[in-house]
């Protein structure tokens, strides 16, 4: 299906409900209602959290007063243009923002990109490809994420997670494959509770009671007081949680 002002409102997919609260937030700006009512539904129904905006005027409003992860930005504007908005804009944000026109001159692309638009895609076009260029757009924007700790310290020990290797100081501590695995869950998500069942691990059809002997013996070798565990602490009723150096 083409993407225009003809295109149908009833044409559009329906939007996905409950969608969760850090979904990426759109602003659509498009003088055209049936665009503006198009694209919402779209990419509503592909995840993303949308609110839209008449004119630029009324986008400067929005902006005001949230947070946005990307400015869809028709050209063709009544008044303050596409261009003129997102020119003004760029003094003081940088805000990812995808341009739409029914214009498909290279002139008006290159105007575009050397305003500060991230992409520019002309009318008619295919939902897809938009959906396609919004993502692209994003996942270039968002910030790198930070490495994966190479190891984490708890107590006296250091667990080295990709060798799979616990030392205190020098001594090495001989580890089971499943304590060395269960090591590895709980160091996924340090401070954070795990539950039973996602430390059964490969072993997904170990019993919860299996888990809980292998916890316990897990901590006779880093606890001081095993009966009384600092570092591997019970949350009651739901796993455990690996309590990491400050």
């Amino acid at each position: 299906m083409m993407l225009s002002a003809d295109s149908s409102p009833a044409a559009a997919p329906q939007p996905a409900a409950n969608l969760p609260d850090d979904a990426p937030h759109l602003l659509v700006v498009d003088d055209d209602r049936r665009i503006r009512a198009l694209l919402s539904r779209f990419l509503r129904a592909e995840g993303y959290r949308v609110s839209t905006a008449d004119n630029a005027q009324d986008a400067r409003a929005k902006l005001e007063g949230l947070k946005f992860d990307l400015l869809i930005l028709d050209v063709m504007m009544p008044g303050e243009s596409g261009f003129d908005f997102a020119r003004t804009l760029r003094a003081s944000s940088t805000v990812p923002i995808l341009m739409l026109t029914a214009r498909d001159e290279k002139e008006s692309r290159i105007m575009g990109l050397e305003i500060g638009a991230d992409d520019y895609l002309a009318k008619p076009f295919e939902p897809r490809e938009l959906a396609l260029r919004v993502a692209n757009i994003l996942k270039r924007a968002r910030p790198p994420s930070a490495p994966p700790a190479e190891s984490v310290r708890f107590g006296q020990f250091v667990f080295h997670i990709a060798r799979g290797e616990l030392r205190r100081g020098d001594e090495v501590i001989r580890l089971t494959d499943r304590e060395r695995e269960m090591l590895r869950i709980l160091t996924a998500s340090p401070g954070e509770t795990v539950s039973r069942q996602a430390l059964a691990g490969s072993g997904g059809s170990v019993s919860e009671r299996t888990v809980d002997v292998q916890v316990n013996r897990l901590r006779r070798k880093i606890e001081r007081d095993p009966a009384n565990p600092l570092i591997v602490q019970t949350v009651r009723g739901i796993g455990y949680r690996l309590v990491p150096a400050s």
